[in-house]
């Protein structure tokens, strides 16, 4: 795919599926995201700008830029938005808590918090996070109970559908570049 003159020669998008490690290579020679892009990606040093663990998938964003990597994973900068399937019923009292946050060995973790779905035991969420921790997501709601077992919430799926002003609108396991008034749009702020 050659950029066109519309494209961002700084930005592209990958919608990542489960599966694959966001790293360049893999000791255990797993599959990486690399895998799913062209090869002058890795040649060129297309680096992911945060990351997603192997089991998460959805937006990924990657620049040759470190200006623009650095300022898109700087905390409170850029606004990411997870759709989240929970193992457990999550209450009222589950969302204060996540708001104001949960103490951890990995620091305080907390995140906005919004009930979108319910399926028998299962609960969809909207989560929003200004700064994210290794596995954040996942280690919050673990620090969470649920209130009818006594257990541990479980995430169960976890995928990221927005980086600041940019939704995720890309066929799972595709990439594009962002066009250049995506890019103006989602680095505006830090030109």
């Amino acid at each position: 795919m050659n950029p066109t003159t519309n494209d961002s020669k700084k930005l592209l998008a990958l919608n990542k599926p489960k599966g694959y490690l966001v790293t360049r290579s893999d000791d255990l020679g797993r599959k990486t995201v690399y895998n799913l892009l062209p090869d002058w990606a890795f040649e060129d040093a297309w680096m992911p700008i945060g990351r997603l663990d192997l089991e998460s998938k959805g937006l990924l964003l990657f620049t040759t830029n470190g200006k623009i990597n650095d300022a898109l994973t700087k905390p409170g900068n850029c606004t990411k938005i997870y759709e989240v399937w929970v193992r457990g019923y999550v209450t009222d009292e589950h969302i204060i808590e996540a708001e104001k946050g949960v103490q951890s060995i990995h620091g305080l973790l907390k995140a906005k918090v919004d009930k979108i779905g319910q399926g028998g035991a299962k609960t969809k969420l909207r989560v929003e996070l200004e700064e994210g921790k290794n596995r954040h997501i996942r280690r919050l709601f673990g620090a969470l109970k649920d209130p009818k077992f006594g257990t541990p919430l479980k995430v169960l799926e976890l995928t990221r559908v927005s980086i600041g002003d940019f939704t995720l609108n890309i066929e799972m396991g595709k990439w594009r570049y962002l066009t250049l008034e995506e890019e103006k749009m989602l680095i505006k702020k830090f030109d």
